[in-house]
């Protein structure tokens, strides 16, 4: 293949707005969409690569994992040896814990199934992890185990027909992807079949070319119509905006139009158009150049530095960590990657894999012994933590986490008794949190609260997961139980910021339903959410000699504001109108030196007493509080 220095200004295009997204600069919204213009980027070089070798008769597995190792692990392995040595003297226990498995998947790449399972891509805490960015290499190396294999065959015994088998697999991907959006939004964001379509796309564009356009200012149009695209990604989507799926068209579509822009289709003797050309500027090349040790050290010092913090970092450490992520890509790549990249007697095959192997074994042994010292909490000796104190949620009966929905007993889950309305308190764990402080505030409610919760399950008749499928029927059931427990009011609360990405339309069909029965409706807004366990804010607060127990927020300040229309014709309640001010939220009560949190946004038994004495309605006669902020 000849070296196209367009695509290493593509890679640079790719590279700067997941940076500067990652580094919490709010212009460039959809800055995280580079990655999929990593994949196409990797799809079609990767594809390129193979056709080579089968063309010449060279084509060989060990060869290509070869090649694939002195790329990927030196730099790999070069990071996450200095993550760990700042992990551990920056993490906590349970973060150093946790850290280590993320090692060992990262290492072996699988990491995008480790994250999928423990960590939204967008979740408050995922800016603590330092090694959630791997999680996109795990996917190409996922794709490297079959890529090969499926296009040796199709050489081989389908007379290289790449459209015949290639087109239809990258349609079922992206079909795929625009499901899991509605339905399964973590997996499709992590997982390599909803991935596979962009990979897929740089593969046909490389193995099946267009033909070349004679037409100058159709090829110009074409190029700026990529730029323009990949644009419209990084400037419109957002992380609240449904993703991969049809929104990862831009940018992969946006990407393809470049690379094929950039083939020399028009003859030596007449200029490149202007999109090839701006690619091919100096600046974007190198840093193209450098663009996977780059992408590789950037988040580790942004996840460090946000934990030492624990809160919303300014402009100069962004600049700072800018430095310091151009300064260290730039020696990983002259003193890592280069040194392997080059014919050497210790890059021949037998040595790399000697390497690989080793490298691999010793960072899953150094993982492995974190996460069953437990983190090793004799590292910080003046840490500690206390139990704090949680209440009685009725786990399994009347707060469900399986798939077990049929244990739920009106008489087990009536909260408060003696009064003459009932009222159904239902939603996810954001419900169940409030049910500590009940009692202590019953005679202000003056209802009898029934409580019906489910983890992860929103109050939302039209919700489906597939990680929760019980979670439908659990809703639906809902409204027999109103019909026959003669409920009154609905309370409907839930962590709304979890279920922005697939919007808010089904709550306001549920909100339209239940009124239809005759119910008054009442939507409990989000809660104040930290970026990290409270008790870890307070130890970090003492250390800075901090002397309130105020905090700032970890989530999007707007939240309740993105809820609140979709909540027509209910009462809607901000709990951050009463809980927090402009300098942040209270996390404890310093007078009763109680944490009105048990972690990052569940209210312990303390906090839900204060919340509901705050901002819950009441049911006495003739009361009219909680009116919408």
């Amino acid at each position: 293949m000849n070296y196209r220095r367009d695509i290493d200004g593509l890679r640079a295009v790719a590279v700067l707005p997941v940076l500067l997204f990652h580094f919490g600069v709010s212009a460039i919204p959809g800055g995280f969409t580079g990655v999929d213009i990593f994949f196409v980027i990797s799809g079609y070089l990767i594809s390129g690569s193979l056709l080579d070798d089968l063309e010449r008769g060279q084509f060989s597995i060990g060869r290509f994992y070869w090649r694939r190792a002195r790329r990927i692990l030196p730099a790999l392995t070069f990071v996450i040896l200095l993550a760990s040595i700042a992990a551990w003297f920056i993490l906590l226990p349970s973060d150093l814990h946790e850290f280590s498995w993320s090692v060992i998947a990262a290492s072996t790449f699988w990491s995008n199934l480790y994250f999928w399972k423990t960590t939204n891509y967008f979740s408050i805490d995922a800016e603590l992890r330092p090694l959630l960015h791997t999680w996109s290499l795990s996917v190409e190396e996922q794709y490297y185990i079959f890529a090969p294999i499926l296009l040796y065959l199709i050489y081989r015994y389908v007379s290289k027909r790449w459209l015949t088998v290639l087109l239809p697999i990258t349609i079922g991907s992206f079909a795929l992807a625009v499901m899991a959006t509605s339905l399964a939004p973590t997996a499709g964001f992590y997982l390599l079949p909803t991935r596979l379509w962009e990979l897929a796309l740089g593969a046909m564009l490389m193995l099946k070319k267009p033909p070349a356009l004679a037409s100058r200012p159709a090829m110009e149009l074409i190029g700026l119509a990529g730029f323009a695209l990949i644009a419209f990604g990084f400037l419109t989507i957002s992380e609240s905006d449904p993703f991969p799926g049809y929104n990862a068209l831009f940018p992969c579509i946006g990407t393809a139009l470049l690379i094929y822009a950039g083939h020399d289709h028009t003859g030596a003797d007449r200029p490149a158009p202007v999109a090839t050309r701006v690619l091919r500027f100096a600046p974007l090349v190198w840093v193209g150049l450098i663009s996977y040790s780059l992408y590789l050290v950037h988040w580790p010092i942004n996840s460090f530095v946000h934990y030492l913090s624990l809160k919303a970092i300014g402009v100069p450490t962004v600049i700072a960590m800018m430095v310091a992520s151009f300064a260290l890509a730039t020696f990983s790549w002259k003193y890592v990657e280069q040194p392997f990249r080059r014919k050497r007697a210790f890059t021949a095959p037998l040595p790399i894999f000697a390497f690989s192997a080793t490298a691999i074994a010793l960072l899953c042994v150094g993982g492995l012994a974190g996460a069953l010292g437990g983190g090793f909490p004799q590292r910080f000796p003046d840490f500690s933590t206390e139990r704090v104190r949680v209440g009685d949620w009725r786990n399994g009966v009347c707060f469900n986490e399986g798939a077990r929905i049929d244990t739920w007993s009106l008489a087990d889950c009536t909260r408060t008794q003696g009064f003459a309305t009932n009222v159904l308190l239902w939603g996810d764990s954001f419900a169940a949190h409030y049910v500590s402080g009940l009692e202590a505030n019953a005679q202000k409610i003056q209802a009898n609260v029934i409580q019906y919760t489910y983890a992860g399950c929103p109050p939302d008749l039209t919700y489906f997961s597939y990680a929760r499928p019980s979670c439908t029927r659990f809703n639906e059931r809902a409204l027999s139980i109103i019909r026959d427990a003669n409920i009154r009011a609905v309370i409907l609360s839930g962590r709304w910021t979890d279920y922005q990405v697939r919007g808010f339309d089904g709550l306001q069909k549920t909100i339209d339903r239940l009124r239809d029965m005759g119910v008054k409706v009442y939507v409990i807004g989000q809660s104040p959410e930290f970026i990290a366990d409270v008790q870890k804010i307070a130890f970090f607060a003492r250390r800075e000699h901090v002397g309130n127990a105020s905090w700032p927020m970890a989530m999007d300040p707007g939240i309740n504001k993105r809820v609140l229309p979709f909540a027509k014709g209910a009462t809607f309640i901000d709990p951050l109108a009463y809980l927090c001010d402009a300098a942040g939220c209270s996390y404890a009560d310093l007078d009763s030196r109680q944490f009105l949190y048990f972690d990052y946004g569940h209210f312990s038994s303390a906090g839900a007493t204060l919340a509901i004495s705050k901002y819950w309605p009441s049911f006495a006669a003739g009361n009219k509080i909680a009116k919408a902020r």
